[in-house]
């Protein structure tokens, strides 16, 4: 029954949408794509099949129903933007496949680790390191930090079953509170920041480069990272605080690591390379997708991947069929004048003078809708360019807009237990109990809003960008 509702529901939807008449103002073919696109995005929230699935069936309805070619349907596909999200995937695969991001982390905690709350320092830093080539937040999580925080825990008898307040539940709040952080900060450390990126350009026409988005999240998020897990250690403190004895573990492990290899020198370059293209774009020109075919490149020449990985990197092919379609459309709903009506229908609805409160009011109804989400994707797709117009017709700079938008779209992932990718992977480890997953979750938002919407705006004001 709840997958046959899982079908009806965006159906209903679309079908419903399709067959009211079209609002003076546009054309039938935009409302009627604006139709299929909404039933895109319910269908994405219920998943009667994987979003991808989902995908591959709208772009056949489009096509069928004459609402666009299917080359039109399909145009999304050629966007650079999801092409350097397939590139971040790779980059994520070589750091596993490697062992260099656990060799970071393990190098981090034997430098750093002596207590509990350094512990959780040195796996926020690890995080951080890592995020920039990781836009797979939930590999980032579950293929490096989590297994070396569960073997952290272990090695002091927390276990889920017994003793987990010891030291276990400590780190496993610390290090999702941290990762919904580190997912905020750069366009390439979480799959749906591209979309953002994609959708500020075709529905606003502003660019939003890899440099602007890591200049304005530098700062806020730099401070967010020092303050949550001291704020997790004082709400939710671990019994034991001394931690030299796991330090000393993992300085055994990475002994037994042995000396780098050249595959991870490789990969420490070309992780190198990346971001000083990325971050230096504006003076060298070279596009942020072509630096990632730069490194994928030099990373099949040194054989430190091979074909069959990137053949077999499914997350980068999910995300380059979903995120294509959702560009495709977006991009036509853009052409055919949609998003102009629409801003200018909430725009009449906004007093002249208020952008403060439209502001205000778009990015906590964005970070709090999230409670009834279980996917930033979805949560991006259906409500990035709705709130961005609300404010932004409203009078507010356009590019605080959308970067604050897009930096909500992560933090909101801090609420629940199922918000993204990386919480069930933490949350079925059995440390923390539901209630207070959404308690925590809940002071670690404010905390965060605080940070990035007053002192971040702040900042985005001092550098300029707005």
């Amino acid at each position: 029954m709840k997958k046959l509702l899982n079908w009806i529901i965006p159906a209903v939807f679309g079908i419903g949408l399709w067959f009211i008449p079209t609002p003076e103002g546009l054309t039938p073919q935009s409302w009627h794509l604006f139709a299929i696109f909404v039933a895109t995005i319910v269908g994405f929230i219920t998943q009667p099949l994987p979003i991808g699935g989902v995908s591959i069936i709208v772009i056949t309805v489009a096509a069928l129903t004459g609402t666009l070619k299917i080359g039109e349907a399909i145009s999304g596909f050629a966007n650079s933007a999801i092409w350097l999200i397939v590139g971040a995937f790779l980059f994520s695969r070589g750091f596993i496949k490697t062992g260099l991001g656990k060799r970071i982390a393990y190098n981090l905690i034997a430098a750093f680790g002596s207590s509990s709350l350094r512990l959780a320092y040195a796996l926020a830093l690890s995080d951080l390191i890592l995020a920039p080539a990781t836009p797979s937040n939930t590999a980032r999580v579950g293929g490096v930090i989590m297994p070396i925080t569960t073997s952290l825990a272990k090695a002091f008898g927390s276990e889920p079953q017994d003793g987990p307040r010891k030291i276990g539940s400590f780190l496993m709040q610390s290090i999702y509170q941290v990762n919904t952080i580190t997912s905020a900060m750069f366009q390439t450390s979480m799959a749906g920041n591209t979309l953002v990126a994609a959708l500020a350009l075709q529905s606003f026409g502003i660019g939003i480069t890899w440099g602007d988005w890591a200049m304005a999240a530098i700062v806020p998020g730099i401070i967010a990272l020092i303050i949550m897990p001291y704020f997790i250690y004082k709400v939710y403190p671990p019994e034991i605080t001394d931690a030299r004895e796991a330090q000393q573990m993992i300085k055994e492990e990475l002994k037994g690591l042995g000396k780098m290899s050249f595959q991870e020198w490789v990969m420490l370059g070309v992780f190198v390379l990346a971001l000083v293209l990325w971050a230096t774009s504006q003076f060298t020109k070279i596009d942020a997708t072509t630096v990632a075919f730069l490194g994928i490149s030099i990373l099949l020449a040194t054989s430190v991947l091979v074909w069959d990985d990137v053949k077999s990197e499914k997350g980068a092919w999910d995300t380059l069929v979903w995120m294509g379609t959702l560009m495709g459309f977006a991009g036509f709903l853009s052409k055919l004048d949609f998003i102009k009506w629409a801003t200018v229908l909430v725009g009449g609805y906004i007093p002249e003078g208020s952008w403060i409160i439209a502001f205000v009011i778009a990015v906590l109804i964005n970070t709090y809708s999230h409670y009834v989400f279980a996917s930033l994707t979805a949560h991006i797709s259906a409500m990035f360019v709705a709130f961005s117009a609300i404010a932004i017709s409203a009078g507010a700079p356009p590019m605080l807009t959308l970067l604050m938008i897009a930096f909500t779209s992560n933090l909101c992932m801090s609420l629940t237990h199922y918000a993204a990718g990386p919480s069930p992977v933490i949350f079925n480890t059995g440390y923390v109990p539901q209630n207070t997953w959404w308690k925590l979750g809940f002071f670690a938002s404010v905390i965060n809003l605080i940070i990035f919407m007053g002192l971040g705006s702040v900042w985005m004001k001092a550098i300029g960008m707005w």
